[in-house]
């Protein structure tokens, strides 16, 4: 198969600041500092500038920033934290670096966070953290998670991988919590390699991260606590400087992308799409559909070469890593994420992406599921017209 529409051209991403890109890497290079230096200093600073918060401490990866904001809260062996029960699986990991037991939720209502309702549900005396993850792009809502959380005295952490330069009533994701992203380079905001940070207004909390990152020290042989190694490196943070003027006009590309997605494909049948809250604004990540006719959607664009994705086919409560776990067994049956994994399919969307190219998608989608609707139909008629009564006949 040729792909005409790739899911996501990092490529071109790259292109567009590539001038930027090599005074990074000559600036870096010629620096003689490729750990904790100047371009990590002034990274940390622009991005909690970026997030309208005080503290932002970079390390080696998205997954790393969640056990770190974990650790630093004093999660750890014995402990339970609360977790979506859909979203990939590194959030269930960084609960189980730490020791502690990942407990699922499900979500409700057209959302795909955690419910309220059910995380009240859930919250026991051997709860330490909640962690909340804005999939795809979109805000959970903070406030009404924040809101059963107090009543227990239980912090909130917030994984934002996929939420870079979203807003929640207003404020970006990363204003006011403690909120770990990534850096992978599939990622809005994406470097040329792995990399994460941990966002917070608590001083405190920060400098226990910085510790943590770094052996357990601030000086050089000093050390006050068992850290470890998870540092983002200099190249990769001045990769990150080059590229953060340009988030904002990015995820405005990518919203015109899922507007226009939104418009052309509200009356396609059997297929659900993704909202926007009225307090909320996506980054538009992921533009994740909903069909039972997923695989034949996804086979009628890969003959088109479009590229998708599933996020995500295994639920993680399946996957090898947990599936014969005591997470599991306690958790009990979870049918609405083994549906969505069923139903979800991911289509094309980055700042890249043309206007020929959306419209190409546009009308596969239309037309594979169309058809469906229309076979469907068909049978459906055949069936009753087969199971009609005879008319007894006249006399």
């Amino acid at each position: 198969m040729t792909v005409e529409v790739p899911f996501l051209d990092l490529v071109a991403a790259n292109d567009e600041v590539r001038a930027d890109l090599d005074a990074a890497y000559t600036r870096v290079s010629a620096s003689g500092r490729y750990l904790l230096g100047p371009e990590l200093t002034a990274f940390e600073r622009e991005f909690a500038a970026y997030c309208a918060a005080r503290h932002c401490v970079g390390v080696g990866s998205g997954l790393d920033a969640l056990v770190l904001a974990l650790r630093a809260l004093g999660v750890g062996p014995g402990d339970e934290v609360i977790v979506p029960a859909h979203t990939f699986i590194a959030t269930w990991l960084a609960v189980s670096a730490t020791g502690a037991r990942p407990v699922p939720v499900e979500p409700g209502g057209s959302s795909f966070g955690i419910c309220p309702e059910r995380l009240a549900d859930a919250l026991t005396p051997r709860v330490k953290a909640v962690l909340v993850v804005h999939l795809y792009g979109h805000p959970v809502d903070l406030d009404a998670v924040r809101a059963v959380a107090d009543r227990y005295g239980v912090p909130v952490v917030e994984d934002a991988a996929q939420a870079h330069a979203a807003t929640y009533r207003g404020r970006p994701i990363g204003a006011g919590g403690v909120v770990a992203f990534s850096f992978y380079p599939a990622k809005n905001l994406g470097a040329l390699g792995d990399g994460g940070a941990v966002v917070t207004d608590d001083a405190r909390l920060a400098e226990r991260v910085r510790l943590l990152r770094n052996y357990g020290s601030a000086r050089k042989y000093e050390h006050q606590v068992q850290g470890g190694n998870s540092r983002l490196d200099e190249f990769q943070a001045a990769v990150l400087r080059a590229k953060l003027p340009y988030l904002d006009e990015w995820t405005a590309r990518r919203d015109r992308v899922a507007r226009r997605y939104t418009e052309a494909l509200s009356e396609v049948p059997d297929l659900v799409l993704p909202t926007v809250a009225p307090w909320a604004t996506s980054a538009w990540h992921l533009y994740v559909v909903r069909t039972r006719h997923r695989e034949l959607l996804r086979g009628r664009l890969a003959e088109a070469g479009v590229e998708t994705l599933v996020h995500y086919p295994t639920p993680v409560h399946r996957s090898g890593a947990y599936r014969d776990t005591e997470t599991v067994r306690r958790a009990g049956p979870l049918p609405l994420i083994e549906r969505l994994a069923e139903e979800v399919l991911s289509l094309p969307i980055g700042p890249h992406l043309s206007d020929e190219s959306v419209e190409m998608v546009v009308s596969v989608v239309r037309a594979a599921l169309t058809d469906m609707a229309a076979q469907v139909g068909a049978a459906s008629s055949r069936s009753v017209r087969r199971a009609a009564p005879t008319r007894p006949p006249t006399t």
